[in-house]
């Protein structure tokens, strides 16, 4: 299988699905010139009808893909960074999200939106947040949320085919993270979490840019013969609760692990239904790591301090412990 980066990997998807079906087309800002990289050269192979530079206005270009979609096609929309949906929300959510259902499944919205998101280091506070909890309870909408190469390009294709909205989250500090990916017709099903490391100790549900993070917690404690268990949910909705509940059931123990906001995030959901669904299974309380509720600083070393890392995944793991 080719090494591919995690930037290469949603490069080959993209191309992938656009050469697989004529009517996918790619549009957004800078999608041309591939700001990031990820979209850098598919005018050449497709041409400007099929990749659309558009205005900086998320309303109207958002709006505009929910257009495309009913009409027929399959747009493939890029907000750049994710806190710029704030600018879209009422085309995301009260458009995209609910017109299949208010048309009684006569029109279908087969969009998928990419996003930048996350702390990457002096971005700020308006290029650096993790946005995805602001959707979690507008129905209608998967959310995807990659963390490494091959769940990239394999997330993003199953996106990419869906007939509803899908929005997929790419952290920016994941950039050039390589690992083999499949080559080909690679699929990821949405809606199935993924054990990234087998353990017994305690479950770690770690969300996005925090797998590789927990990852390497789970590498240290094993010297000290702590066996931990490390779930990637892959997507936020559909939510993967089985295997989140067949972990702890098996562990009695979880830590929540998400680079979003401590209150009203995403951590605090799946807290929500452990403690409804495995209560009985629990020897210790559900703990969250999760960033503080402030605004993500310009300051790097205040960026550090406000952002979940793995010296908090360690902390937490070793107090449900007791250790």
């Amino acid at each position: 299988m080719p090494q591919l980066n995690f930037i290469q990997a949603i490069n080959t998807a993209l191309a992938e699905e656009m050469e697989r079906d004529p009517l996918t087309f790619l549009m957004g800002e800078d999608v041309v010139l591939g700001a990031f990289g990820a979209t850098k050269g598919l005018i050449d192979k497709f041409g400007d009808k099929r990749v659309r530079n558009t205005p900086i206005s998320e309303a109207g270009f958002v709006g505009a893909a929910v257009g495309a979609a009913m009409a027929g096609t399959r747009p493939i929309c890029e907000v750049e960074f994710a806190s710029f949906f704030y600018c879209a929300f009422d085309q995301v959510c009260n458009q995209a999200a609910k017109l299949r259902y208010m048309s009684g499944g006569q029109a279908r919205l087969p969009i998928t939106f990419r996003a930048v998101f996350g702390a990457m280091g002096g971005a700020a506070a308006q290029h650096s947040e993790t946005v995805y909890a602001q959707f979690l309870s507008v129905p209608g909408l998967k959310l995807v949320v990659p963390s490494g190469p091959s769940d990239m390009k394999g997330l993003l294709k199953s996106a990419i085919r869906d007939d509803n909205p899908v929005i997929v989250f790419e952290h920016g500090a994941l950039g050039r993270l390589k690992e083999e990916v499949p080559a080909g017709d690679h699929l990821v099903p949405l809606g199935k979490a993924a054990i990234k490391r087998a353990g017994d100790d305690v479950t770690v549900v770690a969300i996005g840019a925090m797998v590789p993070k927990a990852m390497k917690v789970a590498d240290k404690l094993a010297k000290d013969k702590v066996s931990v268990e490390v779930l990637d949910p892959r997507t936020l909705i559909p939510l993967d609760e089985e295997a989140i509940l067949s972990s702890v059931g098996k562990t009695n123990r979880i830590v929540i692990a998400d680079e979003g906001h401590l209150r009203g995030g995403a951590a605090a959901d799946i807290a929500a239904i452990v403690a409804e669904k495995a209560f009985d299974s629990l020897d210790a309380p559900v703990k969250r790591v999760a960033s503080l509720d402030v605004p993500i600083p310009f300051s790097p070393p205040l960026e550090r301090a406000a952002v979940a890392d793995e010296a908090r995944i360690e902390a937490a793991i070793r107090e449900v412990l007791g250790s």
